[in-house]
């Protein structure tokens, strides 16, 4: 007979229930994760997103009094990184948004209009697409182009003055 429990004797164990430990806390979302740092004889700090693989955030973590173990997790401690954390993926959401969102405006003789390139990072067949509103913000014309389209004033004007036809690569 062994000696550990069958899974079914354990108890339930939420596994969305926060956690309040010393070098392990998980509330609202986020788990922040005291770990060794492996570059010197400190520690550091992972903050990671719930439902993400990777950490959003890793650094260094407060030596505690006896100068040798990390200094524990706390609630202003795990608020602090959980904004912090937070922080890092807003920036880098929008940094990825403005390389895939570009918009142009273009003034013409008879009318403004606005040129936007939305680029789609598909892994097999990525593209873009070049689309042209009026001053109202009403779609005038949609075309596909390449994924690398340099959208400048000057490529937009060109495409609106051959009336929307697909611009050359």
């Amino acid at each position: 007979m062994s000696d550990t429990p069958d899974q079914q004797d354990l108890p339930d164990i939420d596994p969305d229930a926060d956690i309040n430990e010393p070098r392990l806390w998980r509330s609202v979302g986020w788990t922040a994760r005291v770990i060794k740092n492996d570059d010197d004889e400190g520690w550091a700090v992972a903050m990671i997103k719930d439902g993400e693989a990777e950490p959003a955030l890793i650094g260094p973590w407060t030596m505690g009094r006896n100068k040798k173990d990390p200094k524990p997790l706390d609630t202003n401690a795990f608020n602090t990184l959980v904004k912090t954390a937070s922080e890092v993926l807003r920036r880098h959401e929008q940094q990825l948004h403005a390389q895939l969102h570009k918009s142009v405006m273009v003034s013409t003789d008879t009318a403004e209009f606005e040129v936007l390139l939305d680029i789609v990072p598909d892994e097999d067949d990525p593209y873009a697409m070049l689309t042209a509103r009026d001053g109202y913000g009403e779609q005038l014309a949609q075309v596909r182009v390449a994924p690398n389209f340099k959208l400048t004033r000057a490529t937009a004007s060109t495409w609106i003055a051959n009336d929307f036809r697909k611009p050359n690569q």
